[in-house]
């Protein structure tokens, strides 16, 4: 009998393990690979939406449930956070002894991971590496950090493959893979017309929009105040008679005093407006999807990656406000917005009623698809050689000065 390989894959919110469902799926599915599911953050905080059940719901186990002392309010918090995260994600590791470690884009829960298993020698995957969101957030950073501790890259596109290999990574450790979390899409697997109709009590007849806005964490104490304008155009728009669906931002820097400023709109009960912790990757979807009717007009507004990545497979509009994305490769469903009530709601007007915007929308490329990406990397996994070629990583610039540029 051959010896399974264990594959660690660790989750800290519930917008990362959407995308990583596809990649542990696939994992699971392979006869030479074992997961092991280490879930912390965000998925352990009720404030958050507490998404264990979601998770469970998919029918995977939970290996770890690892706790990172967070209270969202600071840079400060987040710091102490990454440190808390690698002590107490390292003890775990040390128990479970992986083979492989796999992390996922640029949060700070991931960060730690990062940390944790490079120095502890375990070879270690890194997904989404190479993008670019250069608007105000430390992803970019945290990203292109994790991206020279890890040992294997898997990019969504061929852009950020390029970029990873100019940091000096060695071509035969990255694969362009596309983005993961497209593949449940392409299989359907979202909620139906029909249950989000029941779900979440919505009149197809009337527009809809799909709302989430996190903090930028290099301008955190702004979050509330760079809030406001979204609120103000969200009424308004409440008042035409749109329905809108306003979710909780990511546990960052500056998250908190966002949801303080939404449940103060939940206290109101406003027509048209209804507020959730989280839709969960099923129901999200399944919103985004309505835009596929003909009869629907469904918009995706705010600042989450979500709506850049994701909503060109369903041929949903998009409004992206303030800097957050800036930099993000993107498609043509996507129309930007500064932090103005009134810019804000010109766009998300656009986006439902233009009828002409909304045929690009539908024939709009997704740059993030390539297919069966899942497949791929548990493929990759199980045909990496855990060699000392895989832990010792060689820098392939060397720095020979031509033309006055060290190449």
């Amino acid at each position: 009998m051959i010896n399974k390989r264990i594959i660690a894959v660790f989750t800290g919110n519930r917008a990362e393990y959407g995308l990583q469902y596809p990649i542990l799926r696939a994992i699971d599915r392979h006869p030479d690979l074992d997961y092991r599911l280490l879930v912390s953050g965000a998925h352990l905080d009720k404030d958050f939406g507490r998404t264990l059940d979601e998770i469970k719901a998919d029918g995977f186990r939970i290996d770890a449930e690892i706790k990172i002392e967070m209270d969202a309010n600071s840079l400060f918090a987040t710091a102490q956070a990454i440190g808390s995260g690698v002590l107490s994600i390292s003890k775990t590791l040390a128990e479970i002894k992986p083979d492989i470690v796999v992390v996922y884009a640029d949060r700070f829960e991931g960060f730690a991971a990062i940390i944790a298993s490079s120095q502890m020698s375990i070879p270690t995957a890194h997904i989404e590496g190479g993008d670019l969101t250069e608007g105000g957030a430390l992803d970019d950073s945290v990203r292109h950090a994790m991206t020279k501790l890890a040992h294997l890259h898997f990019t969504t596109n061929q852009q950020a493959s390029n970029r990873v290999m100019a940091m000096g990574e060695e071509a035969w450790r990255v694969h362009t893979v596309g983005f993961p979390a497209i593949d449940m899409i392409e299989e359907g697997r979202f909620a139906s017309p029909e249950e989000c109709i029941d779900k979440l009590e919505l009149d197809l007849s009337k527009p809809i929009v799909l709302f989430t806005q996190h903090s930028v964490t290099t301008e955190f104490e702004n979050a509330a105040a760079q809030l406001e304008p979204s609120l103000e155009a969200m009424h308004r728009l409440s008042r035409e008679g749109v329905q809108v669906i306003l979710t909780y931002p990511n546990n960052d820097a500056g998250g908190r005093a966002i949801i303080d400023r939404l449940e103060e709109e939940r206290k109101k009960s406003i027509e048209n407006i209804q507020i959730h912790r989280s839709l969960g990757r099923y129901l999200y979807h399944g919103v985004l999807a309505l835009a596929r009717l003909e009869y629907a007009r469904i918009a995706c507004v705010g600042n989450s990656s979500s709506g850049i990545k994701e909503t060109p497979v369903f041929g949903c509009p998009t409004v992206n406000i303030g800097s957050r994305q800036e930099g993000r490769l993107r498609s043509d469903n996507v129309i930007d917005a500064g932090y103005s009530a009134d810019e804000i709601e010109k766009a998300s007007l656009k986006a439902l009623f233009d009828k002409d915007f909304r045929q690009i929308c539908k024939k709009a490329p997704n740059p993030y698809y390539l297919g069966g990406a899942g497949k791929k990397i548990a493929d990759i996994l199980a045909a990496t050689p855990l060699d000392q070629k895989l832990i010792r990583k060689r820098m392939t610039l060397k720095g020979i000065a031509k033309d006055g540029w060290y190449q």
